[in-house]
């Protein structure tokens, strides 16, 4: 199973979608959580070429970007191949 990596703040309704989507899956992740992290957050931002929202995530270290755009690969049939790495 692919390494999927997730960076949110508690308060985040996105983050809660797309850890659900997760959770259905069957998918475990690694949550960092970068609420009044500025360090964990700057990581994030570089990491994900600029982007500053979260959720962001990382599947095998690939930047696949936030929730919609997780919502997106699922809905072509392109999230599971990525997750079965």
């Amino acid at each position: 199973m692919a390494k999927v990596e997730i960076y949110t703040t508690p308060i985040c309704g996105y983050c809660a979608m797309a850890k659900r989507l997760l959770g259905e899956k069957g998918v475990s992740y690694t949550e960092i959580n970068v609420m009044g992290d500025n360090a964990r957050r700057d990581e994030m931002v570089k990491r994900a070429g600029g982007s500053r929202t979260v959720p962001q995530i990382f599947i095998d270290g690939e930047h696949v970007g936030g929730c919609d755009d997780l919502y997106a690969l699922d809905g072509k049939g392109a999230l599971d191949p990525l997750l079965a790495a």
